[in-house]
Formats: C-alpha cells, structure tokens, sequence
C-alpha cells in the first residue's frame, strides 16, 4: 500500500469529485495556506454516464449504476484519508439530463454531500484556475485552457483569471454517438464530424478571441492520450504527459493516426484506457479541429502558435482549490 502524506497543521485536507460524461474521478489533496496541492490520493473510473443522453436526454439506469457504485467506493477512499471538506461536481451529461434528481438523490446517499450540477461557464473557470496552476510558472499568458470531456468542451482565455469563456456541445462521447459509427470511422462520418465541431468553434470564436492566445493548454483524457501516443510512450506516465510541450504539426499527426485507426488497434497501444478507446477518435478529431483553428486565428492577427501544451492539473485541481 503506497504511504500517504502527513497532513501539516496548517493544511487543509480536501476531496475533490469530477463526474463527467465519461468518467468519474477523486482527488484528496491537502491544501496549504499559499494554495499549493499535495496530492494525496487520486483515482479514475470510466463509467460512461453520458451514455445515450444526447439522444435519449436522460441518463441510463445503467450508467447511473456504474457511477453510483464509484461514488460508493471513493467515499470509503474519504473517509479513510479524512478530508475534513467534500465537493462533488458534475458536468455536461448531467446538466443535460431530464432524471438528473434520480442521480443527484443517489449521490447524495453514496456520499452525503450534494452534488453540483455546475453551468458551463463555471466548469470552464474551474478548469482554467486548476490548468494555470500547474504551467503558468513555465509558459506567458494570455492562456486559451481546454477542457475536451466527453460531452462538452469548455474553451476559457485568460492571464490571471479568465477573461472569456464557453461551453461547446461537443466531446468524445457526443460526437461518436452522432457521427462515428463505423469501426474505424468512415471518410463521410469524419467529414460530418469535423463539420460538426468547426461550426461550433466558429460560433465560440464570436465569445472567446482564439487569436489573443500566447499559450494553448490542453486538459482531460482525449488531449492527455494524445499526447502519449505523441510522444510514443509504451505506457500511461503522468510524469512524461504532464507540462508536454509539442510542435503543432506533431499534435495534428497523433490526432490524424488514432482517428484512423480501429478500436482494436487502439487498444493494442499501452498507454490507452480500455474504457476510452471507442471514443478517442472523436476525442483527437476535436482536439485537431481546435489546435488548428486556434493557430489560424493566432496568425491572422500577427502572431504564431508554434507549440500546445498539455496539463494534467485540470477542473479537479480546480475543485481541490476551491475547498480551500
């Protein structure tokens, strides 16, 4: 059993929950008095909650199941690591879900806290305060963070706080339920996908001005698993993905590589989770739909975007901070 840290007397002990449309993640972390983390525990579970909500608008029995026996059982991780201080934040599924009562119900019995049902403004500055945490030390802002979940895609600018931001109805579950039915995904339900996501983009370039951006940050599992399979690791290293810095063109390559590729070739690659291999063609098709347009946008107004970066510090850093 891995030691945890000691918590300091000056220290407060947090639990920050993430349930997503795809997956549903715990971070106990101990936050000192200047706002630096100590991760003390920090877990993941695909649990597709999501599933069939863009269609159906309503969460399946199923899903709702495999998210409340996670929460169950990262309730038993709190109160082993005694976090004196519980957030539980849910976001684009459940906000779209008719039965969301049904889930919130559930979690509060798993738990004993309420969960937040956040707008898509508020997870977009969750996102962005965790992000710049963890690279405003190496990089210069203004940042343009990017948070590509599976249901939606939160897009927020900013230098110290966040001077626009949005939510965009697309992410890796959403966009494979809509247009990638084929294994691998064909030519048409590419070209309808890629559709799909730069008319949202043009609609998010009206709110966010994607050509201030000086250092494009991207977050949550797509983007992260991009990146691995950019760099060739043989398997996930949090270590190695964490504060990447990649050439655009090397980004665009990895993106156009897992698109293409079938679910089972996908899964032969070790650093991929077996429950994001169906997705992460959508997911890498909307990660290089925005890198390019963010680049385009960077040049017509006299710079150049030469570089992405990629964080592991996401909206559940930015949860952990908040309970601070």
């Amino acid at each position: 059993m891995t030691e945890r840290p000691t918590l300091s007397t000056s220290d407060t002990r947090v639990a920050a929950i993430d349930c997503g449309t795809n997956s549903i993640r715990l971070l106990v972390a101990d936050v000192g008095p200047d706002g630096t983390l100590v991760e003390v525990d920090r877990r993941l579970r695909i649990v597709r909650l999501g599933q069939g909500v863009d269609r159906t608008g309503e969460l399946a029995p199923e899903a709702l199941a495999r998210t409340l026996e996670a929460s169950r059982d990262y309730a038993e991780v709190i109160a082993e690591t005694g976090a004196s201080r519980v957030r539980f934040v849910a976001t684009s599924a459940t906000r779209d879900a008719r039965n969301r009562q049904e889930f919130a119900d559930g979690v509060r019995a798993a738990v004993g806290v309420e969960p937040e049902v956040v707008s898509g403004r508020e997870e977009a500055e969750l996102s962005f305060r965790g992000a710049t945490a963890g690279v405003a030390a190496q990089h210069d802002g203004p940042y343009l963070v990017v948070d590509l979940g599976g249901g939606s895609t939160e897009l927020v600018l900013g230098t110290t706080t966040p001077d626009a931001a949005l939510s965009l109805d697309v992410g890796s579950v959403r966009l494979t339920e809509r247009h990638l039915h084929s294994d691998p995904p064909t030519p048409a339900e590419i070209e309808a996908a890629r559709a799909d996501v730069r008319a949202a983009l043009d609609r998010a370039a009206q709110t966010v001005p994607f050509g201030r951006t000086s250092t494009l940050v991207g977050l949550a599992g797509s983007v992260t698993s991009v990146t691995a399979h950019a760099l060739a690791l043989p398997e996930y290293r949090r270590e190695a993905v964490h504060g990447a810095v990649l050439g655009v063109d090397r980004v665009l390559a990895a993106c156009d590589d897992l698109l293409h590729r079938s679910r089972a070739e996908r899964l032969a690659l070790g650093f991929m989770h077996p429950g994001r291999a169906d997705v992460i063609g959508a997911g890498a098709l909307v990660w290089a739909e925005v890198v390019a347009r963010v680049r385009d946008d960077v040049a017509a107004a006299g710079g150049a975007l030469r570089d992405v970066v990629t964080s592991e510090s996401d909206i559940l850093d930015g949860i952990a901070l908040s309970l601070a």
